[in-house]
């Protein structure tokens, strides 16, 4: 699959980092309204470079256009390179709004062509680790969700600083003015949705709590918060900030264990899981010597969840974050005929859960969803790891590990 990829600002460097890893997507040229940008990318990458977004959307033998474009121009962008013919991967969220993502949409399927949306962390094998650990029932029936999408003080950290590896300076106002939950809470909510199907109400809450980081502040909103309960009855909470100390874990608690994933960044980052004997422990805490003792129990109590081999190591071999697997996908999908992941009705569902939470404001909002999709078939859903694949764990004995604990904390006589 040849792609153009227009927009060649901070995020394009986050592509090239693992794009020769897969062959199938071929970098076919980009372009880029600044011209400084577009220099930068061939000094650097060496990529051809078209003369306008024009000659390149009529290039016969581009099949796909990439949308690394700010947000403000993903709709204009998208609905251009569709009208021309060309199949679409966008960086997330589709547009500033649900009706605008369901007129792209539409385009799409008036056009028999195929439109897909960032991010592609679902398709991760630490994802398919954590469904495939859920789905053989290592934890018990889920019951709930946590995400956790805390990116540090970002303020605090000088990003004015940051600069990609071409010299695309990190854009700080765009970001600020875009809202972390917009650019950040898709991460979470696709692979949340991926395992536990469409959200059918939410609460959410969203504010600015660090005014200070612009001058004038601004109104859009740097943490927000959501409980969301899913149509298979697990319910989840997400929180987004750029306030608050770097967390990016996920974690999945059944009725007899817990799964952690310990970020999304990772796509080979191992899978966690902790059996549930807390209940029995908690009631003998004091007797041991109080919360050091209960870390060290529960600490015990962790086992890791193997990674699925092949896929795993090409991710390893590839980068941690392997941005371009989206994109493998569809020409993947494109290829074999078949559905790509994510589909539509799925893309959609995620566009109006992001916007929804970032628009929620300091008053919150409570709220039935009006998208959904169908249950993911087997041709588009993530492949799930193998049974084989996952180690076997055997649940702690909370009595023998407190029984071993007791006899290393008992006292030693002395000998006088």
């Amino acid at each position: 699959m040849k792609v153009g990829v227009i927009g060649c600002g901070f995020v394009f460097d986050l592509y090239m980092a693992t794009w020769a890893s897969h062959p199938e997507v071929e970098l076919a040229g980009v372009w880029d309204t600044d011209s400084g940008r577009l220099y930068a990318v061939v000094n650097h990458y060496g990529a051809h470079v078209y003369a306008s977004e024009a000659e390149m959307l009529a290039d016969p033998q581009i099949d796909t256009i990439a949308n690394f474009t700010p947000l403000d121009a993903h709709e204009e962008v998208t609905r251009a390179a569709l009208m021309a013919g060309k199949h679409v991967y966008s960086e997330k969220p589709l547009a500033r709004s649900v009706p605008a993502a369901k007129a792209l949409f539409k385009l799409a399927e008036e056009k028999g062509l195929r439109l897909s949306v960032a991010p592609a962390n679902a398709l991760s094998s630490a994802v398919r680790t954590l469904q495939s650990g859920v789905e053989n029932g290592l934890i018990g029936a889920p019951r709930l969700v946590y995400a956790e999408f805390d990116d540090g003080p970002i303020h605090l950290m000088r990003p004015e600083t940051w600069v990609s590896p071409s010299g695309a300076p990190w854009p700080v106002m765009e970001e600020y003015e875009t809202g972390c939950t917009r650019e950040h809470a898709g991460y979470h909510l696709t692979w949340m949705c991926a395992l536990f199907g469409p959200v059918t109400s939410m609460t959410a809450f969203s504010q600015v709590v660090t005014p200070q980081k612009t001058n004038p502040p601004l109104a859009t909103a740097d943490f927000s918060v959501a409980c969301l309960q899913f149509a298979s009855g697990v319910v989840g909470r997400l929180t987004c900030s750029i306030a608050a100390p770097r967390d990016q874990s996920a974690r999945v608690i059944g009725e007899s264990g817990v799964l952690t994933l310990p970020t999304y960044k990772d796509y080979t980052a191992p899978v966690t899981y902790e059996a549930m004997d807390w209940h029995r422990l908690s009631v003998r805490e004091s007797r041991f010597g109080g919360s050091r003792v209960m870390r060290w129990l529960l600490g015990a109590n962790a086992q890791t969840v193997s990674q699925v081999s092949g896929a795993g190591q090409q991710e390893a071999a590839a980068g941690r974050m392997d941005m371009v697997a989206g994109l493998a996908e569809l020409a993947a999908a494109l290829s074999q005929n078949r559905p790509h992941f994510p589909p539509p009705d799925f893309a959609l569902h995620i566009t109006e859960l992001t916007l929804s939470i970032q628009e929620a404001g300091p008053i919150g909002v409570a709220k039935t969803l009006e998208t959904g999709f169908e249950p993911l078939s087997q041709a588009v859903r993530p492949a799930v790891v193998p049974p084989e694949n996952l180690t076997t764990l055997t649940r702690p004995n909370g009595r023998q590990a407190l029984a071993d604990l007791a006899r290393r904390l008992k006292p030693k006589r002395r000998f006088t």
